[in-house]
């Protein structure tokens, strides 16, 4: 009976192991789950990919500077027809 208390220690020290690896499997199977639940959630939503929503900003960016510049062409010919008139 010399090594029964190391036996008992070795013992409880295997269940403890044995229960962080069962409490840490049980994490990532909810974890998993979680992600799983959340990514059926937004894919239920109508949501542009990170992609899509910059190539139309993009395109907005160009839009707006081209916009600005037919604003002052516009606005230097409204000026040249008003020196034209007496």
């Amino acid at each position: 009976m010399a090594d029964g208390p190391n036996r008992i220690l070795d013992d409880f020290a295997k269940l403890m192991t044995d229960a962080a690896g069962a409490v840490q499997g049980v994490g990532r199977e909810v974890e998993g789950a979680f992600k799983a639940q959340a990514e059926r959630w937004l894919n239920g939503m109508d949501l542009v990919k990170r992609e899509e929503f910059e190539a139309v900003r993009e395109m907005a960016v160009k839009a707006r500077e081209e916009n600005d510049a037919l604003a002052a062409r516009l606005a230097e010919l409204e000026a040249k027809l008003a020196a034209l008139k007496p």
